[in-house]
Parts: structure tokens; C-alpha cells; sequence
């Protein structure tokens, strides 16, 4: 593996674990095995690292996205294949690196918030038009508005106010506010096929 892409490896799994804010440049040059004047060789200063890291997290989920819509058996199985792709990320986040994003770095969150509103909204909004389509979902549902929504659900996962321990229930959170958000939009074909799929997994 190339130095930077170690680099971005290690960095992404700190800010995972501890947040942004609280890893330092000195603190991925040690656990990448490098000097800090050799990590500054590949990234000039921790925005830039930064920015690396989340544009390349956005891009891959872009990638896997796209994946599952295309492999998928129907809508509902599109929502429910992207959530266990992304299961293993929710259970190694710590919840205040959307925080400290905003916080400190504000280029990458506004590259976030793009992302959220841009490419995540679109996606939504194509899987409401296949379920309506396939009979999975109702027809009346206002897109728009239940799109917007859907997102603000993923993000309400991250409040700590809301969620005081989502610290070590973020995948619970999130598991429990899509079956609902899930069950809402659904017709009874769509509900059966919900239920299948949860049965399915839980024998895995």
C-alpha cells in the first residue's frame, strides 16, 4: 500500500474512534510509523487530511450505493442491502465526528452537506419512484418531503442530545429509525417483504 493511501487509511480509523478533534497530526504519524515532517510531505496540514479522508468516504458510499440499487431484488431490498453496507461504519463511528466536522472543518462539511443534499436525496427520491412503482410503496407519499426527511433521520442518530448513549447504540438507532421510517412508506406487499428480509437476517 502507497504512503498516502496508509496515511488516509489510518487517519479515517482514528477519527472513527476518537473524532476529529481529537486526533492530532502527530498522533497518525505515530500510528502510520512515519515522521510528522513526512506526513506534512503528503498533506500540508490536517484540513487538507482531512478533507482527504471524507471526500474518499463519500465517494465509496456513492460507489456502494449505486452497487446495491443496480443488484437489488426490489426498493425496499436496495434500502435494506445499503444500511448492511454501511453497518460496519456505524458500529466503528464515533458520533462527534459530524460535530467536530462542522465545528472545525467547514470546506469538508459544506462537501458533506452537498453530498447529503445532493447525491443521498437523489438516491431516496429514485427509490421512492421504484417502490411506488413496484407496489411496495404507497402512491401518496410526498417525495420531496419524506426525501428531506429520510436524511434528517440518518443525521438525528448523531445528536447526543436526543441520543445520549448513541456513543455505543448508533447502529441500534439507526436500525430502528429505518424499520419505521420503512414500515411508514410501505404498502402490505411492501410490508411482507420487509418482514422477510428481517427474518432472513436474523438467521444469518
Amino acid at each position: 500500500m502507497e504512503p498516502k493511501e496508509r496515511i488516509l487509511e489510518k487517519a479515517h480509523e482514528l477519527f472513527n474512534r476518537y473524532g476529529i478533534r481529537s486526533v492530532s497530526m502527530d498522533d497518525i504519524a505515530a500510528q502510520v510509523g512515519m515522521s510528522k515532517k513526512t506526513l506534512y510531505h503528503y498533506y500540508t496540514d490536517k484540513e487538507e487530511l482531512v478533507s482527504a479522508v471524507f471526500t474518499g468516504v463519500m465517494e465509496q458510499n456513492k460507489t456502494q450505493c449505486c452497487l446495491g440499487r443496480d443488484t437489488s431484488e426490489n426498493a425496499i431490498h436496495e434500502v435494506l442491502a445499503a444500511f448492511e453496507m454501511v453497518r460496519d461504519m456505524f458500529a466503528n463511528m464515533n458520533p462527534s465526528v459530524l460535530i467536530d466536522m462542522e465545528k472545525y472543518h467547514p470546506d469538508t462539511f459544506r462537501k458533506f452537506k452537498e453530498y447529503k443534499n445532493g447525491f443521498m436525496y437523489q438516491m431516496i427520491w429514485k427509490n421512492f419512484e421504484r417502490g411506488i412503482a413496484e407496489g411496495v410503496y404507497r402512491e401518496d407519499i410526498d417525495m420531496d418531503v419524506l426525501a428531506r426527511f429520510r436524511i434528517h433521520n440518518i443525521m438525528l442518530s448523531f445528536n447526543p442530545e436526543v441520543f445520549p448513549n448513541n456513543r455505543t447504540h448508533l447502529v441500534h438507532i439507526e436500525e430502528q429509525l429505518l424499520e419505521h421510517f420503512l414500515y411508514g412508506l410501505a404498502t402490505p406487499k411492501g410490508q411482507k417483504l420487509i418482514q422477510k428480509y428481517k427474518s432472513q437476517r436474523t438467521k444469518i
